[in-house]
């Protein structure tokens, strides 16, 4: 099976183990593009290609000029505006991408992040360190168990199914808003379907791990935070543009709002970027699911899938684009890692 391989922004030994490196390149017919001529590799290579592991548009025309090709997989791990996806649809062309390795680790940092502005585990020990710490009772004063409350959702994906499996033990009541999906599939899952007021204006923690999509940037503005309750927390896990970043800045700034975010609307953050300096805001540099371990597992998705597709099999591993769906996700495609 001939790959045209083009993983930019990604980097070969980022999302290949050494092992599956060696498989890779062993098994296939690997044609890599040199990104100083990528025009000339996929007008020479495209007509021969197989499988096109990429992130660059791939329009009706670059299309055209791929008669054989059976699969497009994006290991940036994002279904970005610029492919024609209806044209892949009709020729039954796979457009999919290893997305769901990063839920794991994602979910694992947003329990933390949690349990820190539950306990001011991150205030406590600036505090200590400035040596101005209170013990005991009177350094919790803000403090409350996760265990037992109600806790909520918005959006219900690879990372909410993953984050609510980690948050099992803590007996909570669980909140769901995902327009996307059926009350009767989250009620499967575990999970109450509830509005999106009731779940900012029930829940003492709510994660926001919902895709960006085309209907739903700034959906968390100043009404939208004004309903969630006095102390509640809020977890900003996915993409920034699903929230005004202003009024989240204002809520935290005012002291009525504990919030947590790995996600930023520019990324690198300037450094006289006025959020720096907005207390009660737990910061992570969108690392949360920038792990080796993670890396790893888009280069092992995309052989599982690759090994499938070579069968005549379905692809079984990585997330397929949806005719339903794809055109509505508007996420900004990653520029550094």
């Amino acid at each position: 099976m001939r790959i045209l391989y083009d993983p930019a922004p990604r980097r070969t030994e980022e999302i290949f183990s050494d092992a599956d490196r060696e498989r890779f390149f062993s098994d296939f017919q690997v044609v890599e593009v040199d990104e100083s001529d990528r025009e000339a590799a996929y007008r020479n290579h495209l007509p021969s290609t197989d499988v096109l592991i990429s992130q660059q548009p791939m329009d009706k025309e670059r299309l055209d000029q791929a008669p054989d090709l059976r699969a497009i997989i994006n290991v940036e791990t994002n279904f970005l505006p610029n492919v024609d996806y209806a044209g892949c649809f009709r020729r039954g062309i796979h457009v999919l991408t290893p997305a769901s390795v990063f839920a794991l680790p994602v979910a694992e940092m947003g329990l933390g992040m949690a349990l820190s502005l539950a306990r001011g585990i991150h205030t406590a020990h600036a505090d200590f360190v400035a040596g101005r710490e209170s013990y005991g009772l009177d350094g919790n004063a803000d403090a409350e168990l996760l265990t037992g409350s109600r806790i909520g959702f918005v959006g219900f994906g690879d990372l909410g199914r993953a984050l609510h499996k980690l948050l099992l033990p803590f007996q909570a009541e669980v909140l769901a808003f995902d327009p996307w999906l059926s009350d009767n599939h989250l009620r499967r899952l575990g999970v109450e379907p509830a509005l999106l007021d009731q779940v900012l204006g029930q829940c003492r923690t709510v994660f926001v791990v919902a895709s960006i999509t085309t209907e739903n940037a700034h959906l968390l503005d100043a009404d939208k935070l004004s309903l969630m309750q006095d102390g509640a927390m809020l977890i900003l896990l996915s993409r920034a543009a699903i929230a005004d970043f202003g009024a989240l800045a204002q809520e935290a700034q005012s002291g009525r709002l504990r919030i947590a975010t790995d996600v930023f609307p520019e990324e690198p953050v300037t450094e006289n970027d006025p959020i720096r300096n907005v207390p009660g805001i737990l910061f992570s540099a969108h690392r949360a699911g920038a792990l080796t371990s993670a890396l790893y597992q888009i280069g092992a998705l995309t052989l599982e899938d690759l090994g499938q597709i070579e069968r005549g099999l379905p692809p079984a591993a990585c997330r397929r684009a949806e005719p339903e769906t794809v055109q509505r996700l508007n996420s900004k495609p990653v520029e550094f890692t």
